[in-house]
């Protein structure tokens, strides 16, 4: 059944990544709010002290030092491991220091895919060991390996083409030309389930990024049905590079491959923060980031940063006695890496009072300096959020980007109707670590996260406390 799920889950979280469609407040039209621009504008002293108090006042540093704090003692929290669920306790009892006690957690069975020993090494015109990380739920080799040659693989109109007898007992090697993450991704996600089919004995897939230092980059991938199970891993832009050279000048590349994984079944927890709205406490604007990671790197970027802004804003609002009409829900996703899993969970949970989210919110492509929202709704909801971006101009967040699928976990929920948004922030480098060893503390600026604490946190409450709601 978890296959069946991160199967079809994929595919909506692959979407989350496109290019999305940037438009500026002016460009958006029939955008007459009347009275309600009005109102929206009389927040701007609001959001000034939210801003004074996370930027340069008693909350300055605290997102940063907070989340560094958490990823020293905790690093990586993969999907069903110990370590994420003392992850979990701790950030229960970090809110409640704060005197936030509204707290609930909700049981999820999640995947429990654990990386073993990984080689890969060149015999062949050369021997050469080559850095690897195998792909989430990739089946292990043989004991003693798999040693073959390669056939190098643009993409998969290619690999269609192709006779089977050309593919079958080699090792696919999957160079694709990276665009976007969302374009580029299937090579990784589909790759096995497409080699295997025609006969390939292992697949590889050129990192998922536009930058390396020799680093390769893991991630999800699924095995589709009525196909054998074959081992799948991903290896650095440079060792790719290398291999099609060779091949190219018409040298034959033999690989030795071994692997080891084990996979079960564990029991996680989505956990569900609630600073209670003062009027409609049941209207909910959620505010949410995932909480387990890769088990390489340490999950400082994706997404400590967005775990901790969304912890960030209900300790704030309760520090300044800021009470909105509507309750503001943090929620910390579980097993997001593995599939959406926590996410779909709260979905089904939660599907006959879906009618109670207002609007909601995840960060999920890093914490840099805030640029505005990515929002999903339609024309009269995207009016009335550009609307607020406008009393985020000081801090240069002020853009609205239309993008139907925003954020990964929210993507479940926004896809039914319900009007929401991602951080849109200055993240071009945020693919040069994501998924590697290099996902540390040393990527993120305090500054950054400081604003970002403070644009998150201000926008929630203007949303959760304005007289109408986001229509859908």
């Amino acid at each position: 059944m978890i296959l069946i799920l991160i199967t079809n889950l994929l595919i909506l979280s692959a979407v989350v990544y496109g290019a999305p469609k940037k438009k500026t407040y002016s460009e958006l039209k029939s955008c007459d709010l009347g009275n309600l621009a009005e109102e929206i504008a009389s927040y701007d002293t609001v959001v000034k002290d939210i801003i004074d108090y996370a930027v340069t006042g008693p909350f300055k540093g605290k997102t940063y030092d907070e989340l560094a704090k958490f990823v020293d003692k905790f690093g990586a929290r993969p999907s069903g491991s110990q370590v994420l669920e003392d992850s979990i306790d701790y950030m229960i009892e970090l809110t409640r220091e704060e005197d936030i006690n509204d707290i609930v957690t909700e049981e999820v069975k999640v995947p429990h895919w654990s990386r073993g020993e990984e080689k890969l090494t060149m015999l062949e015109p050369r021997v050469k060991n080559i850095a690897i990380l195998g792909l989430g739920m990739s089946v292990p080799t043989p004991p003693e390996g798999i040693t073959a040659e390669v056939i190098i693989i643009r993409n998969f109109t290619e690999l269609e083409n192709i006779e089977e007898d050309t593919i079958k007992g080699k090792i696919v090697l999957y160079d694709p030309v990276f665009t976007t993450y969302g374009k580029t991704v299937k090579y990784r996600s589909q790759g096995a389930t497409k080699a295997a089919a025609k006969g390939a004995v292992a697949s590889l897939v050129r990192s998922i990024a536009p930058f390396s230092i020799n680093s390769p980059h893991t991630g999800m991938q699924t095995y589709g049905k009525n196909v054998t199970k074959i081992p799948t891993a991903a290896i650095t832009l440079e060792d790719a590079d290398l291999i099609r050279r060779i091949i190219t000048r018409g040298e034959k590349v033999i690989l030795k491959l071994e692997m080891t994984s084990t996979y079960d079944d564990k029991i996680s927890r989505n956990t569900i923060i609630d600073l209670k709205g003062r009027d409609r406490p049941d209207s909910l604007v959620i505010v949410s980031g995932h909480i387990d990671s890769w088990d390489v790197g340490q999950g400082a970027m994706d997404d400590g940063g967005g775990l901790f802004i969304s912890w960030a804003a209900p300790v704030i609002l309760k520090r300044l006695s800021l009470r909105p009409k509507r309750t503001i829900r943090s929620i910390f996703w579980t097993a997001e890496e593995l599939g959406l899993v926590g996410a779909k969970a709260y979905e089904e949970q939660h599907r006959n009072d879906s009618y109670n989210i207002n609007f909601i919110m995840e960060s999920d492509e890093g914490t840099f300096a805030p640029l505005g929202l990515a929002v999903a709704g339609n024309q009269e909801a995207r009016c009335i959020i550009a609307e607020i971006l406008k009393l985020f101009e000081s801090i240069s967040a002020s853009t609205l980007i239309e993008d139907d699928s925003p954020g990964s976990d929210i993507t479940l929920i926004t896809s039914i109707g319900v009007p929401g948004a991602s951080l849109y922030n200055e993240n071009s480098e945020y693919f040069w670590y994501h998924h590697t060893e290099g996902d540390t503390m040393n990527v993120l600026d305090e500054h950054e996260l400081d604003l970002g604490t403070a644009f998150w946190t201000a926008v929630a409450y203007i949303i959760a406390d304005i007289s109408v709601d986001i229509p859908r």
